[in-house]
């Protein structure tokens, strides 16, 4: 964990001066008084700035995304002042909590601004801008304009190679412009870390993990060398399939695989092309859109299905308010943000979501997922505003995670979607769509905040923006783009995730960090047999575990938290080697004579 600033050295007063009184060392009831002061003060604005972030997500225009960096200044002006106030009970001795909150005063921003109300309004009109530019990019072409939604569609089901790359790169003209905004954006920011005491934003990002920055950093890719001879294996085997449908000239036999070939605008998830990779002989006997679609689900019933597996756990039922207030459609008569998230307004009750639903299995999955957020934002309401967040980030993510593995075939029996579980021969069909999804992801999930790290302490430079992008996702997924890039093109925007200025190593951490609780869980729902067939679906005692630990919000060390839930104080990957080892042992036989590796 980062240093807190040093104390400014004493100066010796003359003598003459001498008589006149030492201004005494502030007390620890004075801290008690400033703690209650931020906590109140960071709470209404926060609720200020969530209601005007909502609006500019929901109601994209000129005046919402106005109100919008309005708010932002305002949150980040107030969180940099309470930051540099709180410098003066460095030295001041203090229960554990109360420290702990002081620290959390320094790192409350991803994006802090100086100290300098004109430089805070323009990283806030930044920001905002930058995430309208991105929730009304369209692509249009002779035929037709598609927006977001449409494309993913259209990657999910298409086999045409040449629509593919053009969906692909047309996407990528929303992000260009973002290019020249997001280097000054990091300019600005970095100047706020410093003024917070941080090297620059990358330390202070790697800086929330209860661990020094650089070992937080080398465990998260320690725990990727354990998962990479997995992916190593899938790669080598879905780019042996794509060779087999596209021939040579569109998929490589050897070597990189062209990223619009894998199912996903950003080749994050390779789920979609479970038909061209999975193993020959092995059918599927249920497809979860096909139950959806075969029930007739509507889009709010989904919704209340997830919340029925939480009421399953124990937990209470959502408030009538977030039915009265969530986004769970598209408008027809606006453009809004569409990407999947969840809201705690006044971090209190008012819980919503923001989707644009479609009836399909993946978003069957998502809404398992921002639910968990849901839950886990009431479960620590009564901590203070501080510690009103998970124990880290990617416990947050790994929570809804946790849930989407309990969507098994046994869990869709209980709840009337599926007639009956499917025999053991089709669990191999099963772990390749979950190794498509999860496994796929965890290299993606790391190259993103590495790209960014390296953007803000300054290794990568402005002139070699996209050139260092490339280079970490050819070097850890293997991928390349389907045609040449240049820094005339700026492709991290062209995820939400960049121009949203929202960290990526929580999905990491939460890919990892679901299947370690996953296994714990099972194991005190006292389950017997293969860890991808469990679920803990309407298990009380497991939901007592649960709730234990997302009430503690961040008010104790993560490691506190993993604990409770799974007796371990670290982080451990190897549970997803034991989920995925009957694939593993399949992949490598199927990969025996292929050149795998790239």
């Amino acid at each position: 964990m980062s240093k807190t600033k040093q104390l400014q050295a004493r100066i010796k007063l003359p003598s003459k001066q001498m008589h006149k009184p030492l201004r005494r060392a502030p007390s620890a009831e004075q801290a008690a008084a400033f703690l209650k002061k931020a906590n109140d003060e960071l709470a209404q604005s926060l609720e200020d700035y969530g209601r005007a972030s909502w609006i500019a997500a929901t109601y994209i225009n000129f005046d919402s995304q106005y109100l919008e960096a309005k708010a932002a200044t305002e949150f980040s002006l107030l969180s940099v002042k309470l930051a540099k106030e709180a410098a003066k009970y460095d030295q001041v001795q203090l229960d554990a909590s109360s420290r702990r909150q002081m620290n959390a005063l320094k790192k409350t921003l991803s994006f802090p601004a100086p100290n300098d109300p004109a430089q805070a309004k323009r990283l806030a009109e930044i920001g905002s801008k930058m995430q309208g530019m991105y929730g009304k990019g369209k692509y249009c072409n002779d035929e037709r304009c598609y927006n977001l939604g449409e494309m993913s569609a259209v990657f999910a089901n298409s086999r045409d190679p040449e629509l593919l790359k053009e969906l692909w790169a047309g996407w990528r003209q929303v992000s260009p412009p973002m290019r020249p905004l997001y280097e000054e954006q990091v300019s600005i920011a970095n100047k706020g870390a410093k003024d917070l005491g941080f090297e620059n934003l990358s330390v202070l990002w790697r800086s929330k993990y209860d661990m020094e920055p650089d070992a937080f950093a080398a465990d998260a890719d320690a725990q990727w060398q354990k998962v990479k001879p997995l992916y190593d294996s899938l790669q080598c085997h879905v780019r042996a399939k794509l060779n087999e449908h596209y021939g040579d000239d569109v998929a490589p036999a050897s070597g990189k695989i062209p990223a619009h070939l894998l199912g996903n605008m950003w080749a994050q998830t390779w789920g979609n092309v479970y038909e061209l990779v999975k193993p020959e002989g092995v059918e599927q006997s249920y497809n979860v859109t096909q139950l959806i679609e075969k029930s007739g689900m509507s889009e709010m019933d989904m919704v209340k299905t997830g919340e029925a597996f939480f009421s399953s756990l124990g937990f209470k039922e959502l408030p009538e308010t977030f039915w009265e207030r969530s986004q769970f459609t598209k408008p027809e008569d606006r453009d809004v943000v569409c990407h999947a998230s969840a809201w705690d307004i006044d971090n209190i009750e008012d819980l919503r979501i923001k989707m644009c639903i479609q009836k399909n299995g993946e978003d069957f999955q998502t809404i398992h997922h921002e639910l968990g957020h849901n839950y886990y934002q009431r479960a620590y309401n009564q901590q203070p505003m501080l510690f009103r967040e998970s124990a880290n980030d990617g416990f947050h993510e790994a929570l809804g995670d946790v849930v989407g593995l309990s969507i098994t075939p046994s869990y869709l029996v209980q709840i009337g979607l599926l007639d009956k579980e499917p025999p053991a021969s089709e669990d191999l069909g099963f772990l390749m769509q979950q190794a498509l999804d999860k496994i796929a992801f965890l290299p993606f999930g790391l190259l993103v905040d590495k790209w960014r790290w390296q953007v803000f302490n300054g290794d990568l430079q402005p002139a070699d923006y996209n050139k260092g992008w490339w280079e970490l996702r050819e070097k850890y997924q293997g991928i390349t783009p389907p045609l040449a890039r240049s820094e005339a093109d700026f492709d991290p925007g062209a995820k939400y995730h960049v121009p949203g200025n929202t960290p990526y190593t929580r999905y990491f951490l939460a890919f990892i960090q679901q299947f370690q609780f996953h296994r714990a869980l099972c194991e005190k729902a006292g389950y017997q047999g293969p860890l991808h067939r469990c679920s803990i679906y309407n298990n009380k005692e497991v939901g007592e575990s649960l709730k234990t630990m997302m009430a503690m919000g961040s008010s104790r060390p993560w490691q506190d938290a993993m604990e409770a839930v799974t007796g371990q104080r670290e982080l451990d990957a190897s549970a997803i080697i034991d989920y995925f080892a009957p694939l593993k042992i399949w992949l490598d036989e199927q990969n025996k004579g292929r050149q795998c590796g790239w």
